[in-house]
C-alpha cells in the first residue's frame, strides 16, 4: 500500500483505501525516525531537534489521520509541537520559528474531499520530495510494523503560533505598503477572500482581521460538514466563478481563492478576469526590485517571455526553473533570490524562509496595489504583450518517443531541456512536459498573437496525443 500512497513531492491517496489509518502510523513513524537522523548528522543537539511540527487542514479525515501519524512519530521516540487547524505555511513558519528537525502537514492540498495526505518539511522548512529524503521516509515506515513497538517516549504538546505568525506577517505588510491601507495615508482596500472550505478558513481571520483600511467578503469559509462548495483547486476556471461573481457584485478592487492548505493562491481582477501566476510574478517584482534592487528572482519555465524580460528592464537577474515546488525552492537558495513565482499559484519568498506561502502572496499583492494609483486590471493590462494557450493536457502513453519525434519535426528550432522539451521556432516557443502522476504531456504555447498559438496548437497536436478536455 505505501507504494500507491507515496507520489513525487508527498503523500496523497483516497482514504480510508489505500491511505488508512495504519499507514498513516508508519509514515509518522517513518518520517520521525528519517528527521530525526537528519538533525543528528547535521550536528545539532537542541532539545527542540528532537521534535517536528504537526499540523493538518480541515478536512473531515484530517483530525483521525493527524492522531495516528503523531502517534507513530511518539513510537519513535520523537515529540510533536501540535498546530492543530493551519495552513501549510504556518508548519514551515513553525519548524523555524521553534527550531524544530522538521515538520508535517496533513493535506491533500487541492484534491476532492475524499482525498487525504502528508507533506512534509526538514530543518528549516527544506523540502522533501523525491530525490530528497522522500523515498527514505517510505522505507523507514515499510520497515516497522506497529504490532510490535512500543508507545515510545515522544510527547505531544498543542501550541498557538497564530499571534507569532501574523506579527511576521504584518511586518512584511507594512514593509510592503509603509503608508498602509488606511484612507488617511494609504489606500484601503475591499477584497473578496474564498477559502474554498480549507486552511484558509482558519488563517485569515487571525491573521487578516482588524487591519485597519482592509475590508475582507468571506467565501467559503465554513469547515466541518466534508463538503466544499467546489473542489479547492483555484486553477480550474469554474472554481473561480463564485469568487468572479462576488468580486464585480461588490465592487472589490480583487478578489484571492486560496487552494485547500493555503500554500498557493490565484487572483481575479476588479473586473473578474484571472491574473495568470506568470503576470502576477511580473507584476510583484516591480515594488520587490524596489526594495531588493539587482535581486534575483526565480520563474516558471512555463511563463510568458514577459516575465524575464520585465525583471531584466527592471535590474533584476531572473533565473528560470523546473516545474514544482522542491525544484522552485532549490533555485530560490542556490541563487539567494528573493522571490519565485509558478503558473500554478505557489509564490516564494526569502523573508519566509523560501517557502510557498499563500498568505505572503496575498500580502504582496496587497502592498502593491496600495502603492498604486490605479486598478489592478490597469496594472496587470500593461503586462499582457504575448498571446498565451494556457496548460493543454494530452494523453500519451509514448512519451519519450514522441519528444525525441518533436526534435526531428522542429530540427531547425532552439530546443531546451530543463525540464521536459522546450522549443523556439522564432514564431512561436512551447513546453511540453510529463504529468508525474498520469500518462499525459502538458504543453504551453506563447506568440505574439492568437492566430500565431492556434496555428501552433493546432500543429502540436498532432504528434502529441488525444487532447484533454476539463
Amino acid at each position: 500500500m505505501l507504494g500507491k500512497v507515496f507520489k513525487a513531492y508527498d503523500v496523497r491517496a483516497i482514504v480510508p483505501k489505500p491511505l488508512t489509518e495504519r499507514l498513516a502510523w508508519q509514515i509518522g513513524y517513518g518520517a520521525a525516525m528519517y528527521l530525526r537522523e537528519s538533525a543528528q548528522k547535521a550536528g545539532f543537539d537542541d532539545p527542540m531537534m528532537r521534535h517536528l511540527a504537526v499540523g493538518r487542514d480541515p478536512r473531515p479525515t484530517s483530525p483521525l489521520l493527524a492522531e495516528m501519524l503523531i502517534e507513530g512519530i511518539q513510537a519513535a521516540g520523537v515529540s510533536v509541537i501540535d498546530l492543530g487547524v493551519v495552513d501549510t505555511p504556518m508548519v514551515y513558519f513553525a519548524v523555524n520559528h521553534l527550531a524544530c528537525a522538521g515538520g508535517i502537514q496533513v493535506t491533500a492540498s487541492h484534491n476532492p474531499v475524499k482525498y487525504n495526505g502528508f507533506k512534509f518539511c526538514g530543518m528549516k522548512g527544506r523540502p522533501i520530495g523525491t530525490g530528497t529524503g522522500l523515498e527514505s521516509i517510505r522505507d523507514e515506515a515499510a520497515l516497522v510494523d506497529p504490532d510490535r513497538v512500543d508507545a515510545g517516549s515522544g510527547r505531544s504538546e498543542a501550541r498557538d503560533l497564530w499571534d507569532n505568525y501574523a506579527a511576521r506577517l504584518h511586518a512584511l505588510l507594512k514593509e510592503e505598503a509603509p503608508n498602509g491601507l488606511d484612507a488617511e495615508r494609504g489606500r484601503p482596500l475591499k477584497v473578496v477572500i474564498d477559502a474554498s472550505n480549507g486552511s484558509a478558513g482558519a488563517m485569515v481571520p487571525r491573521v487578516f482581521d482588524g487591519i485597519k483600511g482592509l475590508e475582507i467578503i468571506p467565501l467559503n469559509f465554513e469547515h466541518g460538514d466534508g463538503h466544499f462548495a467546489h473542489e479547492p483547486n483555484p486553477l480550474v476556471e469554474s472554481n473561480l466563478d463564485s469568487l468572479r461573481a462576488v468580486v464585480t457584485d461588490q465592487g472589490a478592487d480583487f478578489g484571492v481563492c486560496f487552494d485547500g492548505d493555503a500554500d498557493r493562491c490565484v487572483v481575479v481582477d476588479e473586473l473578474g478576469r484571472t491574473v495568470g501566476g506568470d503576470l502576477l510574478t511580473a507584476w510583484l517584482a516591480e515594488t520587490i526590485l524596489e526594495r531588493h534592487p539587482g535581486a534575483s528572482i526565480i520563474y516558471d519555465l512555463r511563463s510568458s517571455r514577459i516575465v524575464p524580460e520585465r525583471i531584466v528592464e527592471l535590474g533584476g537577474t531572473p533565473v528560470p526553473s523546473r516545474v514544482g515546488h522542491v525544484f522552485m525552492k532549490a533555485a530560490l537558495a542556490e541563487h539567494s533570490a528573493v522571490f519565485g513565482g509558478e503558473l500554478s499559484g505557489h509564490f516564494y519568498f526569502s523573508d519566509m524562509f523560501g517557502a510557498d506561502s499563500g498568505a505572503r502572496a496575498f500580502v504582496s499583492v496587497l502592498g502593491a496595489l496600495a502603492r498604486s494609483s490605479g486598478p489592478l486590471s490597469e496594472q496587470v493590462d500593461r503586462l499582457r504583450v504575448y498571446a498565451q494557450s494556457g496548460e493543454v493536457n494530452f494523453q500519451n502513453a509514448e512519451i519519450e518517443d514522441t519528444l525525441l519525434g518533436l526534435r526531428k519535426t522542429y530540427s531547425d528550432a532552439e530546443f531546451g531541456e530543463m525540464d521536459g522539451l522546450s522549443i523556439d521556432t522564432g514564431d512561436w516557443w512551447a513546453n511540453i512536459r510529463a504529468s508525474n502522476t498520469e500518462p499525459l504531456l502538458r504543453l504551453n504555447v506563447e506568440a505574439a498573437d492568437e492566430e500565431t498559438v492556434a496555428a501552433a496548437l493546432a500543429e502540436l497536436g498532432r504528434f502529441l496525443g488525444k487532447r484533454v478536455k476539463h
